[in-house]
């Protein structure tokens, strides 16, 4: 099994868990992909994932979140530049899209034989929340009230950049286009 970190280090182990979980889902496949295999994978024990994590559902939400942060934590850097907020809102749906289609470990979730599992997964609010929640706090800092009304619209980008990922457009030029047309237009909260 190897050394595994000690116990004093959580954020450590989590983030050992996360890397093992995310050449596991690679390799078999997200719903391929049990707490013994990820275990296996990692280097520990099933016993220590579920003292991090109560179900392996626990782990696909606490993974897709992570992912998710990471993502804008990137493209907030990428995009700082960018001033003008329908350029900002277009060019961070265009390139998240783009880096979650080039990273083997999120674009699994997105393959044919995976569409069933990442629906479910999708339909639970609790990812849409996670996911969305990174847009908001990336997008629409210091909106002051509108927070409930850009959480909506968050989730909403979420739910269409979803479904590009599960059913891509015919290339990338014609998803930019529907992005500038009609999903930027249709959510952008101020301009």
């Amino acid at each position: 099994m190897g050394t595994w970190v000690r116990e004093e280090e959580p954020e450590m182990a989590v983030q050992r868990i996360f890397e093992g979980a995310a050449r596991a889902f690679v390799d078999l496949g997200v719903s391929g992909a049990g707490m013994g295999q990820i275990a296996d994978y990692v280097g520990c024990s099933r016993g220590t994932l579920y003292r991090y994590f109560k179900n392996r559902h626990d782990l696909h939400i606490a993974f897709v979140n992570d992912r998710a942060m990471r993502l804008v934590a990137e493209l907030e850097i990428e995009l700082r530049e960018l001033k003008d907020p329908v350029m900002q809102l277009t060019e961070s749906i265009v390139k998240a899209l783009q880096k979650v289609r080039s990273t083997p470990s999120m674009a699994v979730w997105f393959e044919p034989m995976e569409s069933g599992h990442t629906a479910r997964m999708s339909r639970g609010s609790e990812v849409v929340h996670c996911l969305a929640e990174a847009f908001v706090a990336s997008l629409w800092k210091g909106q002051g009230d509108a927070g409930n009304e850009n959480g909506l619209r968050a989730r909403w980008i979420v739910r269409i950049m979803i479904s590009f990922l599960t059913t891509p457009a015919h290339d990338e030029e014609e998803e930019r286009l529907m992005i500038e047309r009609f999903l930027v237009p249709g959510v952008l909260p101020f301009g």
